[in-house]
């Protein structure tokens, strides 16, 4: 019996992992990361009363120093240089299948195994990522740098189901967070205040500065580059008597650029930092599909390899607001071809 260890958030979807890798007949333990101060005491609660309800192990993992050090630390750095960072992706890289598969493989477990939707299939001599069937709770998007060692040691039981299914077998089996509803924040930011987040944490106060458009030209002051993000409208504190969006930001010189929503549109895009799955690297132009965040459509382009391992993406149609320090990922039908960070 494959002895394995699951990531427990203390929601639902882990949890019926839980339930569906037990009937599956792996020998299951639930680890719940401590990865933050906020973390709420609810969600441990939750995660031990499911294990003792299916009568699985539960333990506990400190991981809040190489948590800080891998996914705060770039975040704040990032948002300082101007960028708009998804820390959620470099928890996945380097703390939910980078540390924990390295503390599950010291300790005598064959697999981990997430509640993402997502799959893992075999094809000849590499592991596949593929979307979940569940096309409206596919979590593909931020598993694109998984590596052959770490997705060939990867279970996703919820690949192959909807979230209605997953809730109503939750919801049989008695489990204490049945119909717990979805988390949507970024956990270390539960109130989505980055700039006071950032100046509490590393003191970092982001200072006022020019509105310029697209010629350099003055026009206004703003609060605070961190404060702004790509393509945002509203909040500008400034009336041009036409609508304005922000299109770019320069944190070295302390400027935020404003332009009609026009500009906000791109047809190449850049990125670096890239992974690919069913093949080592990209040795020539490739037609795929691309989405540039997590609620994005995907869209018809053609990807480049550059040197230096960057990847420049061509899209048939221009693409609204694609930002630095967001992912960009790369789709064959539903098979994940890989990723990278746009630049």
């Amino acid at each position: 019996m494959e002895k394995v260890l699951l990531g427990m958030s203390g929601g639902v979807d882990s949890s019926a992992a839980a339930l569906l890798l037990t009937e599956q007949g792996y020998d299951v333990t639930g680890l719940t990361l401590k990865l933050c101060k906020e973390d709420k005491e609810q969600d441990l609660t939750d995660a031990k009363a499911v294990c003792e309800k299916i009568g699985i192990k539960h333990i506990t993992l400190d991981l809040k120093k190489e948590f800080g050090e891998k996914v705060v630390s770039p975040f704040i750095e990032d948002y300082k240089n101007g960028l708009t960072p998804n820390p959620c992706l470099e928890c996945n890289k380097y703390i939910k299948f980078g540390i924990m598969l390295d503390f599950a493989l010291k300790n005598g477990f064959q697999k981990i195994a997430t509640g993402h939707y997502a799959r893992v299939e075999r094809e000849g001599d590499r592991f596949i990522l593929k979307k979940a069937t569940d096309i409206s709770k596919d979590q593909s998007y931020v598993l694109y740098s998984l590596t052959q060692h770490q997705l060939s040691h990867l279970l996703l039981p919820l690949g192959g189901l909807s979230k209605a299914q997953i809730r109503e077998k939750a919801e049989k089996s008695g489990l204490v967070n049945a119909t717990r509803p979805d988390s949507q924040d970024i956990c270390f930011v539960p109130d989505g205040d980055y700039a006071s987040f950032i100046e509490k944490t590393d003191g970092f106060v982001s200072q006022k500065g020019d509105y310029v458009d697209i010629n350099g030209t003055f026009l206004g002051k703003h609060e605070g580059v961190i404060n702004y993000t790509i393509g945002q409208r509203k909040g500008l504190g400034i009336a041009l008597g036409k609508p304005q969006f922000v299109i770019d930001k320069n944190a070295q010189t302390n400027t935020v650029i404003l332009g009609d929503e026009e500009h906000l549109f791109k047809t190449e895009v850049l990125v670096k930092d890239v992974n690919f799955i069913p093949f080592g690297r990209l040795e020539k132009e490739m037609n795929v599909k691309a989405k540039l965040r997590y609620r994005h459509k995907e869209s018809p382009c053609a990807i480049s390899p550059l040197e230096n391992g960057k990847v420049k993406i061509v899209f048939s149609d221009p693409q609204r607001a694609p930002s630095a320090g967001q992912a960009a990922v790369f789709y064959d039908g539903d098979t994940v071809v890989g990723g990278g960070k746009i630049i």
